[in-house]
């Protein structure tokens, strides 16, 4: 079973340099989708969860080739409408093609997707959207096909927030006839990094950044060359590792007009941060102050992929608080983990209550999905004794290499085969 061992008792000291964006790749990815020429990708993370999409791409007879961190991704002879079941079911992320592949190709059949733990996200927004514009979709047990003649604008009113359903409507939306207006949509930076792809690409769309998208449909896109931004949610997971075990990290390229929220909850658990055009330096030199209540919330509030990494720090924070999840309703199963390491969380409903402790010690855990495998490193490092953390492959998701990371700032860890564990 593939596993990471952490030596706890670290103090951090050093600089990681922030890798490029999982959440802003994938839909770039599929963008490239749009487009009848070669397009290169820069700062492209190499983490399992790219590895599957343009495993996927190349399925529809899309050429990539990969240098290091550098993509080049021609679709000029993509094909194929139909995507293999064994893509689809492992990689949520697979979603995001189909508003593409009806621009493209007008036909798509696919398994509803798979990969993720953390709550339902229903694909419902996407099809309803979706059929605003023209398409006929065919629902089966297992999965849909649909078609659609000629994708026409629509308004689009969403009845709560969606980054994924955003996402596929701006791509659906880019070649379509007319002008199509997405409201209650998603303001994350990841959709402006979509939408500035997209606009450098030929695209028209004004309101990026905002709660509402105006797109003015295009005959055609062109090739062009990108750089992915850095990952907020990697920065907010290695300024999390300060706060666990104290220490000073400087986070090379970090985004901090990305991640305000996050640091000012640092701030109030006592970390000193200093931001400049490079970066950001955390310094963590004493006890942790417990944060009363720290909710997430839809960008720009405190983001839901780091509300494991501070529930991590808050378990080692001076008195009681509390951490109310707003967005998934699956995601506190990192408790039952930390509560093996000694962690006094007590979790009901939508909301954890927790004592804070001087201490937690090391333990066997099992990451079940990607943000919160992260966060149970963290917790490992700060902690007494040794701590392993198994199914290493969900943290793989979205990290590049957290050992390597890690090991930059003398946090001590490995990745090792639990098989071969003898403690």
């Amino acid at each position: 079973m593939d596993a990471i061992q952490i030596y706890g008792g670290n103090c951090p000291e050093g600089q990681i340099k922030i890798q490029g964006s999982k959440n802003a790749v994938l839909p770039i990815l599929a963008a490239t989708l749009l487009i009848d020429g070669t397009c290169e990708i820069k700062n492209c993370p190499i983490i399992s969860d790219v590895h599957h999409m343009l495993r996927l791409m190349e399925s529809l007879c899309c050429t990539i080739n990969r240098k290091g961190h550098t993509l080049t991704i021609d679709a000029a002879c993509l094909s194929r409408c139909d995507m293999p079941s064994d893509s689809v079911s492992v990689m949520r992320s697979s979603i995001m093609l189909l508003g593409a592949l009806l621009a493209r190709t007008g036909s798509v059949s696919m398994q509803y997707p798979g990969g993720c733990v953390i709550g339902q996200r229903p694909i419902d927004l996407h099809l309803q959207g979706l059929r605003k514009m023209g398409v006929i979709i065919e629902e089966k047990e297992d999965g849909f096909s649909a078609e659609a003649v000629r994708l026409t604008g629509a308004v689009h009113r969403l009845p709560f927030v969606s980054v994924g359903a955003t996402e596929n409507l701006l791509l659906a939306a880019v070649l379509a006839q007319g002008d199509t207006v997405i409201e209650n949509a998603a303001r994350e930076p990841e959709i402006t990094a979509l939408c500035d792809f997209l606009n450098t690409a030929g695209a028209d769309i004004e309101g990026a950044g905002t709660n509402r998208i105006l797109i003015h449909g295009v005959k055609k896109l062109h090739a062009i060359s990108y750089r992915i931004p850095s990952d907020r949610v990697v920065a907010g997971t290695y300024l999390a590792a300060c706060l666990c075990c104290g220490g000073e990290v400087f986070l090379k390229d970090a985004p901090g007009r990305q991640i305000v929220s996050v640091i000012k909850a640092a701030a109030a658990m006592g970390a000193r941060i200093y931001e400049s055009e490079d970066g950001i330096q955390v310094a963590c030199r004493e006890r942790r102050k417990m944060i009363p209540l720290l909710q997430t919330d839809s960008y720009p509030g405190f983001p839901t992929d780091l509300q494991s990494a501070f529930l991590a720090a808050m378990t080692l924070a001076d008195g009681e608080g509390a951490l109310q999840e707003t967005i998934f309703e699956n995601r506190f199963r990192i408790v039952p983990q930390l509560q093996k390491m000694g962690a006094d969380i007590v979790c009901r409903d939508n909301t954890v209550y927790v004592k804070g402790r001087r201490k937690l010690h090391g333990a066997v855990l099992q990451a079940q999905e990607l943000r919160g495998g992260a966060a149970l490193v963290l917790a490992g490092s700060a902690a007494e004794g040794t701590t392993v953390v198994c199914n290493r492959h969900f943290i793989e998701r979205g990290y590049e290499d957290i050992c390597k990371d890690l090991g930059e700032i003398g946090i001590r860890c490995k990745k090792i085969d639990y098989r071969e564990y003898n403690g």
